[in-house]
């Protein structure tokens, strides 16, 4: 069965399994300890920390190991919040970050400080003079992702890092979806990464602080990993996670150009099997292994279910395949079309004969979900020159993509220059109904709130 969600967790890499297994005979002791078990380990962790430290490109004491990404997440922004306290407590973020950094963002708020959420453009990507305008006197960190999760845009790291050095802030960098390619650029401060992302095994995140950062940990602190992550390391787990990352650099350069090509067919070519889908994110400044698109008129979790039972294993950022029942944030910064949402991340490895069997699976699949929920066929049916002017749907309770698909109904009961008002209190309409005017060239008018839930007025212009 293919997977292909290697930005949620990548398969266990083969040299991080066999590390995993050579050091759980050699990495158990406590490697603070002088007697010979504990040196054992001690030289394993040292070498570890060796090895990550020049995938990085910072020096072996600037490295600590965490218990997970999420949490090297936590501990930079908090520690360098903390440590800088009297600059002052302004948080620079995007609005595309991973969750761990804008939840970090929000507690930081609810305690009293300021945070500035810079937008990004269509494609998913910050402007580096917004991220300059964004910094003032009491900014204490800024924060960029290296590539974003979702849709793989790259972010223009050392442009912004440039402009942070400039105002003397510190840049945090969250580098876990990038870090299995290469090293980030630029002159960050704070790295965080997880090990899960390359191959690693789940549990172990990576923290790099460089030196003349003003770094303070939060809570009770140890001896252990300079003071920044207390408590005793998994030794074994580590040693498996820097395996892993020395090894998929190793084969990175060959494998982006291999599966960057896999990327292109399926950007290129689902747009031509599929009827009315968005590819989104940056068709060039992006990872090498990753590509998202939205079908109109689709469930996202019934097309994850039917792709699953074909033996593909995508994510997605739908409003309906997530407990909160809201559109992806990163979708939502962006202004794209989020129902119907697929993104495919493949693994080292993949096979092309798997992306050509998913490319010749997927227009069923989505062609079957549409027939399921009843979506029109096709563009919009000619316009009723006896209609009345307004038309009014009511799709209040409804989640997507139904509001979308009456209005698609509707549409062709005015007149051109009619209008048709959509009554929605589903979330993603407020993306989806925008999108669905642009890809069908009518003329979105907006929104306003009605009685119950949102009024969208969209009129027909052919």
């Amino acid at each position: 069965m293919p997977y292909f969600d290697a930005a949620s967790s990548a398969p266990l890499h083969p040299v991080a399994r066999q590390a995993l297994q050579a050091s759980l005979d050699e990495g158990w002791a406590d490697p603070a300890r002088l007697y010979r078990e504990g040196r054992r380990a001690r030289l394993l962790l040292d070498a570890a920390r060796e090895a990550a430290a020049e995938a990085v490109g910072c020096r072996p004491d600037e490295l600590s190991f965490t218990g997970s990404g999420t949490r090297a997440v936590h501990l930079g922004i908090y520690g360098s919040l903390s440590g800088r306290r009297r600059v002052g407590r302004h948080l620079v973020v995007s609005a595309v970050e991973h969750s761990s950094v804008l939840h970090s963002a929000a507690s930081h708020e609810s305690d009293g400080g300021s945070v500035t959420r810079v937008a990004v453009d269509r494609t998913g990507r910050v402007s580096p003079d917004a991220y300059a305008e964004a910094l003032r006197g009491d900014t204490a960190l800024a924060c960029l992702q290296s590539a974003n999760h979702e849709v793989g845009t790259l972010q223009p790291v050392a442009e912004v890092a440039e402009a942070c050095r400039a105002a003397g802030v510190p840049l945090l960098v969250d580098a876990a979806q990038s870090l299995a390619w290469g090293p980030v650029e630029g002159a960050w401060s704070i790295l965080a990464a997880s090990a899960h992302k390359w191959g690693g095994p789940a549990g172990v995140g990576l923290l790099a602080v460089r030196k003349g950062v003003r770094f303070a940990p939060q809570g009770p602190v140890d001896e252990r990993e300079s003071g920044r992550a207390p408590g005793f390391e998994n030794i074994p787990a580590i040693v498996a996670a820097a395996a892993a990352l020395r090894a998929v650099r190793a084969e990175a350069a060959a494998e982006s150009v291999r599966l960057r090509a896999l990327v292109e067919r399926i950007r290129a070519r689902v747009g031509e099997l599929v009827p009315d889908v968005e590819v989104v994110g940056d068709p060039v400044r992006r990872l090498p292994h990753l590509v998202t698109f939205s079908c109109l008129y689709v469930d996202g979790e019934s097309l994850l279910h039917e792709l699953d039972r074909a033996e593909f294993s995508v994510s997605s950022g739908s409003s309906c395949t997530s407990s909160t029942l809201t559109p992806s944030h990163v979708l939502r910064a962006m202004g794209v079309l989020s129902e119907g949402n697929v993104r495919v991340s493949l693994p080292l490895g993949t096979a092309e004969r798997d992306v050509e069997r998913f490319l010749e699976v997927l227009p069923g699949v989505v062609a079957s979900v549409r027939a399921r929920l009843g979506a029109p066929a096709g563009a919009s049916g000619a316009a009723d020159p006896a209609g009345a002017e307004e038309f009014t749907v009511d799709s209040l309770g409804r989640l997507c993509p139904i509001p979308v698909i009456e209005l698609a109904k509707a549409i062709g009961r005015v007149p051109v220059g009619g209008v048709v008002t959509v009554l929605a209190d589903d979330e993603a309409a407020r993306l989806d109904i925008p999108a669905w005017c642009e890809m069908r060239g009518q003329e979105y008018l907006g929104e306003h709130p009605a009685e119950r839930g949102v009024a969208y007025r969209v009129r027909r212009t052919g």
